[in-house]
Order: C-alpha cells, then sequence, then structure tokens
C-alpha cells in the first residue's frame, strides 16, 4: 500500500497524522538531534547528513513487505506544529501484525499527545490495514512509554532480559501488545 502525502492518514480532536514533507526537515532534526530523545534508542543521535538521510528515504515510504514502515508526522491541529512521529512496520504480512513505534520532542511532553497519537496510529492499523495483533517493544526503564501502553490497554507479553547492549550498557525490554477483537471491544481503561 502506497500513501497520498497531501491526506492525512489519521486524526484526532487536537492532531493530525500525516506523512511527513519535506518542509517538516527543520523542525523534525531540531528534537531529533537531542541525545535525550536517544536515551531508550540504544543508538546515539545521527550526524546531520545521516538524519537528513534517513529523513529523505521516509518521505516515499509503503507498507507492503516485511520490515517496511510508516512514518507519520504529528502535528498539532491549532497551529499546525510539528511534535513528533508514530510509525507502523509490518513485522509479518503472513501473520498480519505490526510493531508501532514513537518519537516526540520533549517540549510537549506531559500533555497527552502521544498517548493521543499511538492510539490513532492503532485504530488505523486495525481498521484500515487489517492487522490482527499490534505490538509495541519498548526498553524496561522507559516509564513514561510503558505508561503510554498500558493507559491504551495493551498487555505486557515479555520481559527480555538483556537482550540489547549499547555502549557496553546491557537492557532489558518489554513487549506489549493489542489484538484487533481486543481493540475494538474498547475496554473501559483505555482512555479515549
Amino acid at each position: 500500500m502506497t500513501f497520498n502525502n497531501a491526506e492525512p492518514l489519521a486524526s484526532t480532536e487536537r492532531l493530525i497524522l500525516r506523512r511527513f514533507v519535506p518542509e517538516d526537515f527543520e523542525a523534525y532534526s531540531a528534537y531529533r538531534s537531542l541525545p535525550s530523545v536517544y536515551r531508550y534508542l540504544y543508538s546515539a543521535p545521527p550526524s546531520e547528513q545521516e538524519m537528513k538521510e534517513r529523513f529523505d528515504a521516509g518521505l516515499n515510504t509503503r507498507l507492503s513487505e516485511d520490515g517496511d514502515m510508516l512514518r507519520c508526522a504529528v502535528v498539532r491541529r491549532e497551529d499546525n506544529i510539528l511534535l513528533g512521529q508514530v510509525s507502523l512496520k509490518l513485522a509479518s504480512k503472513v501473520a498480519l501484525q505490526a510493531e508501532i513505534g514513537y518519537i516526540f520532542n520533549p517540549a510537549y511532553s506531559g500533555k497527552g499527545y502521544v498517548t493521543e497519537a499511538v492510539r490513532a496510529l492503532i485504530t488505523l492499523g486495525f481498521g484500515s490495514f487489517g492487522f490482527h495483533r499490534i505490538f509495541a517493544r519498548l526498553d524496561a526503564k522507559n516509564i513514561g512509554s510503558i505508561g503510554v501502553v498500558e493507559r491504551l490497554g495493551l498487555r505486557r507479553e515479555a520481559h527480555l532480559i538483556e537482550n540489547d547492549r549499547f555502549e557496553g550498557i546491557w537492557g532489558d525490554e518489554y513487549v506489549y501488545a493489542v489484538l484487533s477483537r481486543e481493540w475494538t471491544s474498547s475496554p473501559p481503561n483505555r482512555a479515549r
């Protein structure tokens, strides 16, 4: 499936999820160059050239083969400010599974934008792309991200012990997931 850059992919009361456009690069690179953004990503911020190459490569993606990723710019509806990104990665075409990810500018944290954007993308993943299961992999120390997925009703399925290493330090990872039928049943603990 390919996507039209001009059309929003999803929207909420406060947010619009759309494809990135070249004009987003300045705001994108401003928060993607912050070391604090990479704290739980097991990597250092990329160089300016690497960042530009990655950004440009993400402008024309599709979601049709394993490993493909849909990256959505999350913009605030009231002023069109780029807040961050959410993404769906096709983990298994055969098993209808996708991994959700998100990276936001820390200047906009604590306002519920991440939870709202992730909810919209999960709904898109089940409703428009027909996924059976959507999961998230999180650093076990990333309390903020754990709160996001737990507020949305995803269940913790795994605690992977020292499964990744960055700069000589081992890290644990949690896997959270939700099935399509669970998502559409809208449990009461999932804030809407």
